[in-house]
């Protein structure tokens, strides 16, 4: 595995220019100040985070991780395989992909309280039967790994936070292997006639109280419902991968579309 030093190269933000979609969080105004907003949030909330992931998703967090880690276990099943798992928060998504094989798994986060939480997470709890994740603080969009590094690349509720989402697409895209795959799993908004008002109802009106209340960090949960409605819908998010340069990219949906997993392939071809 080479790690090279974090420059804002081609793959950096700004490199698809400015005003590209991403996240934008009430009050700032570029890339770098909605990355700034991002990384004070989550470090402000990293105590409890896990317990409000579980809480306000009624433990359906716990299933789509779990569903993202079966959908590729075909690569994680090989020993030589290499994992990177973006975003990782408190690592949730890392240990669910260690339980299915023996892959070494890289777990990157640009906020240093979230990994502070995963490290205490790994030496607490019981070890995986696969090697234990190994945490890296580093920018998704700038990620200080040599192109073509990783089998498989995953992001968990992560990616919609991303300052450039095309930027990220295409960082990913760079340090997958020829034939190595993405996962990308996200909130989104149901399409269905009867969920959609009462999802809308629960989102915009009950989770960022509760939230809030269990964090006691003001504002805090104000910006997710927010962040939803900015993030592209599955069918446009997958040809945005397609766009990026992504082989085959499809959308497979949860609970009535409340999740989305996004998945695309490097082509074997490519250089």
């Amino acid at each position: 595995m080479t790690i090279r030093p974090s420059s804002r190269g081609a793959a950096g933000p700004g490199a698809t220019g400015p005003g590209a979609p991403g996240a934008r969080p009430l009050g700032t105004r570029d890339e770098a100040s909605a990355a700034q907003y991002v990384r004070r949030l989550f470090s402000d909330v990293a105590g409890r985070y896990d317990l409000l992931n579980h809480l306000l998703s009624f433990q359906m967090d716990r299933y789509w991780r779990a569903a993202t880690a079966r959908q590729f276990r075909h690569t994680l099943r090989r020993p030589e395989a290499r994992v990177l798992d973006l975003c990782c928060g408190t690592a949730d998504l890392s240990l669910a992909l260690a339980r299915r094989g023996p892959a070494q798994i890289y777990a990157s986060d640009f906020c240093h309280p979230m990994l502070a939480q995963a490290q205490q997470k790994l030496r607490n709890g019981k070890p995986p039967a696969s090697p234990a994740p190994r945490l890296i603080e580093a920018d998704a969009l700038v990620l200080p790994f040599a192109d073509a590094s990783f089998d498989l690349v995953t992001c968990a509720f992560g990616f919609r936070n991303l300052a450039n989402y095309d930027a990220g697409l295409r960082e990913i895209l760079r340090v997958l292997r020829p034939g190595g795959e993405a996962g990308i799993l996200e909130f989104s908004e149901p399409s269905s006639r009867w969920l959609a008002p009462l999802y809308s109802f629960y989102f915009h009106r009950v989770l960022p109280v509760v939230g809030e209340w269990v964090a006691g960090v003001p504002g805090s949960y104000s910006y997710l419902p927010g962040s939803v409605e900015r993030f592209p819908g599955p069918q446009e998010f997958t040809e945005w991968m397609r766009r990026a340069g992504f082989a085959a990219p499809r959308a497979r949906k949860f609970h009535g579309g409340i999740a989305v997993l996004y998945s695309g392939r490097k082509s074997a071809q490519s250089a």
